[in-house]
């Protein structure tokens, strides 16, 4: 069994919700999986981006036009992550995904 099959489950119960995201990080520290690390790595990026942006910036803004493309912006993320989870590849997210990795190298 490849490791990307092995870490798998946990890398796509990374992209659900912000509990799924910390059941897979306690899941995956027992046995560290490359693959389930990177996942949980962006998602963590792309939930910490939702929650820190759509709060502190867009909720400031009283325009449907910037939520909507805000809201757009996250779900192309995260759909490019989930089903690069269940594809069982490395596929980092447009345009942060590299400095996700680089920024969350504390998530083991």
């Amino acid at each position: 069994m490849t490791l990307e099959k092995k870490g798998k489950t946990h890398a796509i119960v990374a992209y659900i919700t912000i509990f799924g995201l910390i059941i897979a990080m306690i899941l995956n520290m027992e046995k560290q999986n490359p693959f389930a690390t990177f996942h949980i790595r962006q998602a963590f990026g792309i939930n910490l981006l939702f929650y820190v942006i759509g709060y502190f910036i867009i909720s400031n803004f009283d325009s449907l036009m910037i939520s909507t493309a805000f809201w757009i912006f996250i779900a192309i993320l995260w759909f490019y992550g989930f089903i690069g989870a269940l594809q069982e590849k490395y596929n980092k997210v447009p345009l942060l995904g590299e400095y996700f990795q680089k920024w969350f190298t504390f998530i083991k």
